[in-house]
């Protein structure tokens, strides 16, 4: 019988991402992380956001909408400051508030007008609670000793206190999963190569991102929307991945989905869903796959919601159901259609 520590996890990243397609629009974002203080500092968090439609002859395209937003949390996850553009008169009110779940459904009740246009601001806002849960592993993947010194600063009752409030969060970290018995091979992560986003046939087909000296996290999205010529469905070509920088150049990919759909145009139904794992941390990660099944059938402006519902903790995988979440702003684009 095969074991859990005989299969290996997904370590092979699709980019760099595939040419724009005529006729189609496409969403690009990114969260960029950075301590430009310190260590022990906030951390700057850049994110933004485009919306690019290529027409039907090809060639560069028309900006469709875009947006950028500046802000600092501190280790609590706490938002001490933030600024966008274009800015909404309530922006102020994230200020104090925690980047975790409540930050989303602080989102949806303060700034509904953003959630209801699929704005693209909304969607970096959104993203900024996964963000900050996982940019800290930047460190030990710049600094193969960060891990080590920190676990050492540990009591071994603290550290076992740490890893069973993780049990269960995820299908990747169900009870019994070896997520759960023994330290993730970094040395393994550490050769899952992010690639390079950017296509050089179609250096156009991602807005451009903010540099930065030492460590650094980013997380990016793309989400393309076409029409298939001979059925009129909404095609739907989508990825999610989260990366470190290192020292010796380049990022390393924590995470990596590439999501196919389809979509009816008038009920704006899902009819198919085929999410690809290409980087996961622990080899029982994708197990959670099949359970995206259930979304099939529901609208696909209302997946925010559905993914909550059907694919809670051990159901879901953290990092898939955001990856899904995003769909939701497929029928916005493809208004632009």
């Amino acid at each position: 019988m095969t074991s859990a520590t005989d299969i290996q996890a997904p370590r092979s990243t699709a980019n760099p991402a595939p040419a724009r397609q005529a006729n189609s629009v496409r969403r690009t974002t990114s969260i960029d992380v950075s301590w430009p203080d310190g260590t022990d500092k906030p951390r700057l968090f850049i994110g933004r956001a485009r919306d690019l439609k290529t027409p039907a002859t090809g060639g560069l395209g028309e900006v469709l909408g875009q947006a950028e937003i500046h802000a600092r949390l501190n280790g609590e996850k706490k938002i001490l400051s933030i600024s966008a553009d274009p800015a909404p008169a309530n922006l102020d009110a994230l200020v104090g508030q925690r980047a975790g779940g409540h930050l989303r459904m602080f989102l949806k009740e303060s700034m509904p007008d953003l959630l209801e246009k699929a704005a693209p601001l909304y969607l970096i806002l959104d993203d900024l609670s996964g963000t900050a849960l996982v940019s800290n592993i930047s460190w030990s993947m710049w600094e193969r000793s960060w891990r080590e010194e920190r676990r050492a600063a540990m009591s071994d009752e603290g550290y076992e206190d740490m890893m069973a409030g993780r049990a269960n969060v995820c299908w990747g970290l169900k009870e019994g999963n070896s997520g759960l018995k023994h330290r993730r091979d970094d040395d393994a992560v550490s050769h899952a190569d992010a690639g390079e986003l950017r296509n050089p046939e179609d250096p156009k087909g991602w807005h451009e991102f903010p540099e930065s000296d030492g460590p650094g996290f980013r997380r990016a999205r793309r989400i393309e929307v076409s029409r298939d010529a001979a059925t009129g469905l909404l095609m739907i070509d989508s990825a999610f991945q989260d990366a470190a920088k290192t020292k010796i150049g380049g990022r390393v990919a924590i995470h990596e989905y590439i999501l196919k759909a389809t979509a009816n145009p008038d009920t704006l139904e899902l009819l198919t869903l085929e999410p690809v794992p290409r980087i996961l941390p622990f080899p029982e990660c994708p197990g959670a796959i099949p359970n995206t099944q259930r979304l099939v059938g529901s609208r696909i402006s209302d997946i925010r919601d559905e993914v909550l519902a059907q694919l809670r903790g051990p159901e879901g995988c953290t990092h898939l159901n955001d990856a899904m979440r995003a769909l939701a702003d497929v029928p916005i684009l493809a208004g632009y259609l």
